[in-house]
C-alpha cells in the first residue's frame, strides 16, 4: 500500500464533482421537472375559483409544501452526488484522527439525515479501521465533511439550538415547532444530543467572541460625547433553580459585564452563567478570564487608556469574596507592578431595604416609618449620605427606642450600612456616571434563568442545565451568529487525508 499522502479528501471530491458537473445539471433538471409542474397547476386552480381568505390560506399552505418538497429533493440529490458511485473511483485508504481506514465496497444508507427541508436519505461510503482486531467504529468521510450534528445538518442544528435557548422554550414545544416549520420528527433524546453537541462546540469559542463584543462596545463608548470616562461594570449574583437528584447546592449563578458611554448610558452587556456549585469556582474562572482578556486587548492592542472599572453587587458572601480575592488583586495590563483600581459599589436598592428594616424596627409598620424611610432614601443619595442616614437612625433610636423583639433587626440593618459606608458613596458614584444599582445583574437572573429554566414543572440535572445556560448566554450576549459560524468552521476535518493506489491525475489537476 502506498504511503504517499495526497492533498485532502475535500480536494478529491472537488475534482470528482468538477468532472461530472454538466451531467449533474441535466440529471437534477429531469428530477425536478415534475415537481415544478405542480406550481402552475396550483396557481391556475387558485385563480379559477372565487377568492376568499380560506382559498388564499389553502393556496399559500400548499405552495409552501411544494417548495419544501422541492428543496428536500434538491438537498437529497445534491448530497448523494457528492461521492462517486463506483468504489474504485473513491480513495482506497484514508486516515482520520491518527488512524488508518480502508474503503468499503458498497455504499450504505443513512435514512435519518434531518435538514431544514425535512428528512433525506444519504447514501455514503464507509471506511473500516485497518486493524480488524481493534473494535473501532467505521467512519463516513462525507458525513464528516458535511459537519452533521447527530444526523442533523448544521443549518437545522442551528435552528433547533436557538429554539432551545429562547425564553419560554421546552423540549415539547421545540419538537412541535420543528415538525411544523421543517417537517422534522425526532426523539427527545436526539434533540438533546444535537443541542448538547452544538453547545459544546460554541462554548469553546464563547470567550473569544464575548471579548470582541466588549471591545466593540468600548470603542463606541470611547467615541461617545460626555465629560466622564467610559465605564466597564461587572456584577454577579445567585438565583435558586429547580434541580433533580436531591443535590445540596441549589443556587445557580450569573455574571454580567456591561459597558456604559460617557453619559452613563448602557450600550450593551455580555452574560455568563453556571449551574449550582459550591463557592462558584467555574463562574469565577470564566468571569476573571473574560475581564483580563478584554482589558489586555483594549490596552495592549488598542493602545487606549483604561475605562473606569466598577463592581456593583449586593453584599453576599460570594460577591464580596470575588472582589476581595480576585478583583483587588488583578494587575494593570499596562504595568504589572500595579493593581487595577475598582470602584466597589453596594447596590443602592439593597441598602434602601435596610433603611426600611430600621424604620419598621423604630416606628412599626405605618405612616411614620414610611415617611422616615422615604426621607432617608433621598438622603442616601446626597454627599456622605450613608453616614448621615446612620446619624439619623441613631438619633431616632435615642428618642423613641426600638420596638420590643426588633432589636436584632435594627442592629443587623444598622451594621450592614455602617460596615460598608465607603462602598455607598452614591453621590460621588453618580457624579462619575457609575451605576449605583445592580439592576442589570438582577435582570440577568430573570432573563437567563427564570424565563427559561424555572418554568412550571421543570427540574434540571447539572449537565442538561449547563447546556441551556451556555446557549442562552451566547444568545443574550448578541454573538450567536458569529460564534455558530466559527464553530461550524471548526468542524471541518482538515486532517482527513486520502491515500490512493490508482491514478492520481484528477487530484493533480484540482490542485
Amino acid at each position: 500500500m502506498s504511503t504517499t499522502t495526497n492533498r485532502t479528501y475535500c480536494i478529491f471530491l472537488h475534482a470528482y464533482l468538477a468532472s461530472v458537473l454538466q451531467q449533474l445539471e441535466q440529471d437534477l433538471g429531469e428530477l425536478l421537472s415534475e415537481e415544478m409542474k405542480q406550481i402552475p397547476e396550483l396557481v391556475a386552480s387558485f385563480l379559477s375559483e372565487p377568492i376568499s381568505p380560506t382559498t388564499f390560506l389553502e393556496f399559500e399552505e400548499r405552495l409552501q409544501q411544494i417548495l419544501r418538497e422541492f428543496g428536500r429533493k434538491v438537498m437529497e440529490f445534491t448530497c448523494n452526488e457528492c461521492e462517486p458511485e463506483r468504489a474504485e473511483d473513491a480513495p482506497h485508504d484514508t486516515t482520520y484522527e491518527a488512524g488508518g481506514y480502508r474503503r468499503m465496497n458498497h455504499k450504505t444508507p443513512n435514512r435519518y439525515v434531518e435538514t431544514t427541508f425535512g428528512r433525506i436519505c444519504l447514501w455514503r461510503r464507509g471506511y473500516r479501521y485497518w486493524h480488524r482486531d481493534q473494535k473501532e467504529p467505521n467512519i463516513f468521510p462525507l458525513e464528516l465533511l458535511f459537519g452533521l450534528f447527530h444526523g442533523a445538518t448544521p443549518a437545522l442544528a442551528n435552528e433547533l439550538s436557538r429554539m432551545m435557548a429562547e425564553a419560554g422554550a421546552t423540549q415539547t414545544r421545540v419538537l412541535e415547532q420543528a415538525k411544523r416549520q421543517f417537517d422534522v420528527a425526532i426523539s427527545v433524546q436526539r434533540l438533546r444530543d444535537i443541542v448538547a453537541a452544538v453547545a459544546k462546540s460554541m462554548e469553546e469559542l464563547r470567550q473569544h467572541y464575548q471579548v470582541l463584543r466588549l471591545l466593540e462596545l468600548l470603542h463606541k463608548a470611547d467615541e461617545s460625547r460626555g465629560r466622564c470616562k467610559p465605564v466597564l461594570s461587572v456584577g454577579r449574583d445567585g438565583i435558586c433553580m429547580p434541580m433533580t437528584g436531591g443535590g445540596v447546592y441549589q443556587q445557580g449563578a450569573t455574571a454580567t459585564v456591561t459597558v456604559y458611554d460617557r453619559q452613563g448610558q448602557r450600550l450593551g452587556t455580555v452574560y455568563l452563567a453556571t449551574t449550582p456549585e459550591s463557592l462558584q469556582p467555574q463562574l469565577t474562572a470564566d468571569l476573571t478570564a473574560l475581564i483580563r482578556e478584554t482589558l489586555y486587548q483594549w490596552c495592549e492592542e488598542q493602545g487606549r487608556p483604561l475605562p473606569r472599572l466598577c463592581y456593583v453587587t449586593d453584599a453576599g458572601d460570594n460577591e464580596c469574596g470575588y472582589y476581595s480575592k480576585v478583583l483587588c488583586r488583578m494587575r494593570d495590563p499596562r504595568d504589572s507592578g500595579k493593581y487595577l483600581h475598582w470602584h466597589r459599589i453596594i447596590d443602592y436598592f439593597h441598602t434602601t431595604e435596610k433603611i426600611t428594616a430600621m424604620a419598621e424596627a423604630l416606628f412599626g409598620a405605618g405612616q411614620k416609618a414610611s415617611s422616615w424611610a422615604r426621607k432617608m432614601r433621598k438622603l442616601l443619595r446626597q454627599p456622605s449620605g450613608a453616614s448621615r442616614v446612620l446619624h439619623s437612625a441613631a438619633a431616632m433610636r435615642s428618642l423613641y427606642g426600638v420596638r420590643r423583639n426588633h432589636e436584632d433587626d435594627f442592629e443587623r440593618a444598622y451594621n450592614y450600612i455602617r460596615s460598608r459606608t465607603r462602598h455607598m458613596q452614591y453621590a460621588e458614584f453618580k457624579r462619575m456616571q457609575l451605576p449605583i444599582g445592580s439592576g442589570v445583574t438582577e435582570a440577568a437572573c430573570k432573563t437567563v434563568f427564570t424565563q427559561r429554566l424555572k418554568l412550571s414543572g421543570m427540574g434540571w440535572g447539572h449537565q442538561g442545565a449547563q447546556v441551556i445556560l451556555d446557549l442562552r448566554t451566547i444568545l443574550l450576549s448578541g454573538i450567536w451568529d458569529d460564534v455558530y459560524k466559527a464553530s461550524v468552521d471548526n468542524r471541518n476535518p482538515l486532517k482527513l487525508k486520502a491515500y490512493h493506489k490508482h491514478n492520481d491525475q484528477p487530484l493533480a489537476e484540482a490542485a
